[in-house]
């Protein structure tokens, strides 16, 4: 005899709960005694007039009922109310901080309706295309405003936010799970447990992540040798460097996704999680309408991404704070605060597979996907992004891998070593804050591709 699961929260929970239930025919019942109003604000199931005779009639109500399911998605929603005052703070000239803060808060909401909308069409596709559609879109914004701040001729930015995604993933995200499902799961005083999950793809994925910190080290080794014999080519030779290696990576990449969707995807779902986290779960609407949301949404980002990008520099001046630390702490916060809420609530279940393939699966997304697609994309729009980034980066990138892969090798977590992984991230976050905003600017963004 089996029960059904509980299903855990997530970004693709709905709001509000109603207690409709299903009938021997399948079709959903509605409960009794609901006004109005209810139904057709609040009910995630069902909207009046879907089932009218009268085309014009039914097809407005299924617009509202996307609309509906769309806006009940997320808790982070609610920030869609300063999405129309960012856009016209930008449109209209107002003071740089004030366009920068709204279009941060309203980039947050659209992110969560992207990975909804990205989770619904996934549902329709089956597991493997599902997954593949998952780590193509799963940091959709990222790459929409580093590609924005790429054309505008920002790659300290660009390389900031890339830098910055990976370490909160790999330090805030991953801390945070461990320390706080540590503490929920702590156990008796004296006999303490630890939460367990799949060491074989936390080795898989720690391997990945090291190479990745080996394709960043590199570049800036050879370029720091070049620069102490007074080579005048180590900024194209780095350049160069650079565009072969996110080939390489690239090609890498592809062939993990293959291992973890198709050859070797048992690994990535230890215990049944993710499927007992789904399984009873149906898309709220069609693949179409996921679409359409997916591409309005998109091209909501796009515009306010271009806002928030194009205010930076005023930003910087009148602020005095640096474009690493813009890019490293700030935008990182804009497309991965839905993903990081969802992190941590499966941590508090216990449910730390899902939670680990979060963290680390969206870092090896923006290490080897996200930044070497980034290096292409530079190249053939003639700017100079490379992995070549500043020294103090690349030593900070490095030392967090260093110590997450000692702290997820074991396959076990507890809330000390997630206490650790904050530490560590505060420290850096504090080290970019403090740093004059003019220190880490580097000539290579001044050099031409």
């Amino acid at each position: 005899m089996s029960t059904k699961p509980n299903r855990g929260a997530g970004e693709c929970t709905p709001l509000i709960h109603d207690e409709s239930s299903s009938g021997d025919d399948g079709r959903v019942v509605q409960p009794q005694q609901r006004p109005f109003a209810y139904t057709f604000f609040l009910n995630y199931n069902h909207t009046p007039g879907k089932d009218s005779n009268r085309l014009a009639v039914r097809s407005l109500a299924y617009t509202w009922h996307v609309t509906k399911v769309t806006l009940l998605s997320n808790y982070v929603n609610f920030l869609l109310l300063v999405l129309p005052i960012g856009i016209i703070a930008g449109a209209t000239g107002w003071n740089p901080t004030a366009v920068f803060a709204l279009n941060f808060f309203a980039i947050i909401p659209l992110a969560a309706i992207l990975s909804f909308a990205t989770e619904q069409i996934a549902m329709k596709l089956g597991e493997s295309m599902g997954g593949l559609l998952n780590a193509t879109f799963g940091n959709a914004v990222e790459l929409i405003v580093s590609i924005v701040a790429l054309k505008d001729g920002q790659i300290e930015v660009v390389q900031s936010s890339m830098l910055g995604s990976i370490l909160s993933n790999l330090l805030l995200v991953m801390g945070m799970c461990f320390f706080l499902g540590g503490l929920c799961h702590r156990g008796q005083t004296g006999s303490g447990t630890e939460q367990e999950f799949s060491a074989a793809v936390a080795q898989t994925t720690c391997s990945l992540m090291t190479l990745s910190s080996a394709s960043l080290v590199i570049p800036a080794a050879l370029y720091a040798v070049m620069n102490q014999n007074g080579s005048d080519d180590k900024f194209r030779v780095a350049l160069v460097l650079s565009r072969v290696t996110a080939i390489i990576l690239l090609i890498l990449y592809i062939l993990y996704l293959g291992f973890q969707l198709r050859t070797h995807s048992n690994l990535f779902d230890a215990e049944g999680q993710n499927i007992a986290e789904h399984e009873d779960e149906q898309p709220k609407m069609g693949a179409l309408s996921a679409a359409a949301v997916l591409i309005a949404v998109t091209v909501l980002v796009a515009i306010c991404a271009e806002y928030l990008v194009g205010s930076i520099d005023d930003i910087v001046e009148s602020a005095n704070i640096s474009k690493a630390f813009i890019g490293l702490i700030l935008i990182p916060i804009v497309g991965n605060a839905a993903e990081h809420v969802t992190a941590v609530v499966v941590a508090l279940r216990n449910k730390m597979d899902l939670a680990m393939s979060v963290a680390i699966g969206s870092s090896i997304q923006i290490a080897m996907g996200l930044t070497p697609f980034l290096v292409i994309v530079g190249w053939i729009i003639n700017r100079p992004m490379s992995l070549h980034f500043e020294t103090f980066e690349t030593v900070a990138f490095a030392v967090s891998v260093l110590v997450a892969t000692y702290t997820v090798q074991d396959g076990k977590s507890n809330y000390l070593e997630g206490a650790m992984l904050l530490s560590l991230y505060i420290i850096i976050a504090v080290a970019f804050y403090v740093t004059p905003s003019d220190a880490l600017r580097k000539a290579t963004s001044l050099i031409p591709g």
